[in-house]
């Protein structure tokens, strides 16, 4: 066997476990999403069964990575993210991450006239960041219904009742960074100086 594809194939056993402990499942939670037995699952993450596209395929999928992020191939020279926007409820949404759990990033846009109908808030587990690009966003968040204009954002809880749409007549766009597990997005600012002398 070519030494370059017997190294790539040795390394995927301990890229497997990162992912999988990564995102905090377990082998049997595994072997449920992609009908591979936990054995299988155990022998392939400690390098003990080699790798084949039959077995790479689902585990790419369930882990919500790329064969290529897989096996660690080497880069194509193209960068480009090949994104498939989502249309319903009156939203397009443009995922903008590959990864699945963690933070999820996402662009969407409410076409013009707000045709999203009556408020409906709604409520789910997570927790929601969104920053207005153009446009003007309506959010209702509980009692509270506000304008967003852009460069304005908000962060909540999505387990309080919460609905958006556009404002008036012109579409709105927006970013969405949201974390099922009630992750918050933090901000990192690099700490002040302080002049000598001062405390």
């Amino acid at each position: 066997m070519d030494d370059d594809l017997d190294s790539a194939l040795t390394a995927v056993g301990p890229r497997l476990r990162a992912l999988r402990r990564d995102r905090q499942i377990t082998l049997g939670d595994l072997a449920a999403a992609t009908g591979i037995s936990v054995s299988t699952l155990s022998r392939l993450e400690s390098g003990s069964r080699r790798p084949n596209l039959e077995l790479l395929l689902p585990l790419a999928r369930a882990h919500g990575v790329t064969l290529d992020e897989l096996v660690d191939a080497p880069p194509t020279g193209d960068p480009r993210i090949h994104l498939r926007p989502i249309t319903r409820f009156g939203m397009t949404m443009v995922p903008l991450t590959r990864r699945a759990g963690g933070i999820q990033a996402y662009k969407l846009v409410i076409s013009a006239g707000g045709l999203r109908g009556e408020p409906d808030p709604q409520t789910h587990e997570g927790y929601e960041w969104l920053y207005v690009l153009n446009g003007r966003l309506r959010l209702i968040l509980g009692e509270q219904d506000l304008v967003l204009a852009p460069g304005e954002a908000a962060e909540f809880d999505t387990r309080v009742p919460h609905w958006f749409d556009a404002v008036d007549a012109r579409p709105v766009e927006f970013l969405s960074l949201f974390g099922t597990q009630g992750e918050r997005a933090h901000l990192r600012a690099r700490p002040t100086t302080t002049t000598p002398g001062r405390a």
